[in-house]
This record gives C-alpha cells, sequence and structure tokens, in this order.
C-alpha cells in the first residue's frame, strides 16, 4: 500500500547517496554528518542487498511483488527511525549510527538477508517474518530512546 512513497523515498536516498559520495571522495566519510553517514549506509542496503539480483539462486530468479514491496517497506522504515532517532537525541544522550549500529547488529544484519527469503516458503509465511523484522525494527528504536 505504500509502494509508491517508499519507491520515491528510496530514489531520494540514492540521489543524496550519490551526491555524497563526491564529498567522501574529496574530504572523507568523518566529515559527513550522522544523518548523512545512516544515508550512505541504507543506500549501500538498497544496492547490495535489495537491488542486485542473481537469477540463477532460488530466492532471487522470481521476486513476488509482495516481497518486492516488504523489502523495501522494512529498509525505508530503518532509514526514518534511523534519522528520527539522531535528529531527536541531544547532548549526553546523543544517537550516531555508530549507536545504532552498536545497539541493534541483529537487526541491520536480518534487513540485508531479507532477500533470502524463499518465495517458494509461501506467501503468508514470508509476511510473517517481514512482520517479525518490522517489529523488530521499532523496538530496536523504541529501547534505544529509553
Amino acid at each position: 500500500k505504500d509502494f509508491v512513497a517508499n519507491r520515491t523515498r528510496c530514489k531520494e536516498i540514492l540521489q543524496n547517496e550519490d551526491d555524497l559520495a563526491e564529498i567522501v571522495q574529496l574530504v572523507g566519510k568523518d566529515s559527513l554528518g550522522e544523518s548523512e553517514k545512516i544515508t550512505l549506509e541504507v543506500a549501500k542496503i538498497i544496492k547490495d542487498d535489495y537491488l542486485a539480483q542473481n537469477g540463477f539462486s532460488s530466492h532471487d530468479r522470481f521476486c513476488p511483488f509482495y516481497k518486492t514491496s516488504h523489502m523495501l517497506r522494512n529498509i525505508i522504515l530503518f532509514f526514518n527511525e534511523s534519522q528520527k532517532a539522531v535528529e531527536k537525541s541531544s547532548g549526553d544522550n546523543k544517537v550516531t549510527w555508530s549507536t545504532i549500529r552498536n545497539h541493534m547488529p541483529d537487526t541491520i544484519y536480518k534487513l540485508t538477508r531479507m532477500k533470502f527469503y524463499q518465495p517458494s516458503e509461501g506467501e503468508e509465511a514470508m509476511l510473517k517474518l517481514f512482520e517479525e523484522l518490522r517489529e523488530e525494527i521499532l523496538n530496536g528504536f523504541r529501547s534505544l530512546s529509553d
């Protein structure tokens, strides 16, 4: 249902990443703000784990629309929650990309592994996995702000 909005957000992230790549080449990644670092990391997930396909594998040979849209939904949710966490934090409780990465390594790993969900498992089983990951993302950011 949110596919068009998520697709648009995805294109924005990739476009911003393209602009940031020049800055990184000139002055290095450390010069970027936290939200820009998140943009680079999520763009990497989009390119490497969402857009890259292998037609010879059972998980990638064909990708039903529900898998495509739920993968993107979780990636964009992670991006939006990351940006919110950084924007809302301050002072001693400042959230950085490093904070997020260290607080949620398993969740980030699962984001990168969604492409390996097998369509042959059936739509219902896959939707359950996507929903579980969505909840894990939301709970991870809730516990980060506590």
